[in-house]
């Protein structure tokens, strides 16, 4: 099992998306976009078709990927057992959310934004593993949008930290402001995850896209690799 993260570096898109864009709507030359994720399969020791993306709409929705092929995933949580592919998340101020059992050989990748982390993704996410066999998933979470830079509505605030106080937090001017990273290191601690989180916040550093600062933007990954058995 391998993870990483990729920034804006060593792609092909120019613009406002330049230049390691591997979102597919964001209005980047379709060609320039495989290009890049030709490229992170290449990086990785996967083939272009086994580097897998989500069609991602801030849902609850958590899929798993299937040994037949099936690549067309609808939903912002991707779980699978199958060695030699690798799981993408697709991200520029969400947060990226790798998980794994290398025990069981069991990963996942998962898009936890605003919506997915009150909507509880995460459990969601690690209840499909504990369904495939997971029984000491840990978690790696990617850099995104850090509270001080995610200023909301006080109402929207109380939202969210009705069911995770931890994401309660204020800006850099006192205003009122969600934590979405914290959140959800918060629910997985709840559920006994070991987590490591990568230091980053997306608004704040230029080599990371984020929709927050630029508005339009590329998007970055976070990758989790299952080998197969050797």
């Amino acid at each position: 099992m391998d993870v990483g993260f990729t920034d804006t570096g060593d792609g092909v898109s120019t613009g406002p998306v330049a230049s390691l864009n591997l979102g597919g709507a964001v209005g980047d030359d379709p060609a320039n976009v495989a290009r890049n994720r030709a490229a992170v399969a290449a990086s990785v020791g996967v083939a272009p078709d086994d580097l897998v993306f989500m069609h991602q709409t801030h849902s609850d929705r958590v899929l798993a990927l299937e040994s037949d092929g099936t690549r067309d995933l609808d939903g912002d949580g991707v779980v699978t057992a199958q060695p030699g592919v690798a799981l993408a998340v697709l991200v520029a101020d969400c947060t990226p959310v790798l998980l794994a059992d290398p025990a069981a050989g069991v990963v996942a990748a998962v898009h936890a934004g605003r919506p997915g982390m009150m909507a509880g993704i995460v459990d969601n996410a690690l209840d499909r593993m504990t369904s495939l066999g997971a029984t000491d998933p840990v978690a790696i979470i990617g850099p995104s949008v850090c509270g001080r830079c995610y200023e909301v509505p006080f109402e929207l605030r109380e939202e969210a930290a009705a069911v995770t106080p931890e994401s309660r937090t204020v800006s850099w001017t006192g205003t009122p402001a969600i934590d979405v990273a914290g959140g959800v290191v918060a629910q997985l601690h709840a559920r006994g995850i070991p987590t490591t989180w990568v230091r980053g916040c997306t608004r704040e550093n230029d080599r990371l896209f984020s929709y927050r600062r630029d508005h339009r933007t590329g998007r970055f990954a976070g990758v989790i690799v299952q080998r197969a058995a050797s």
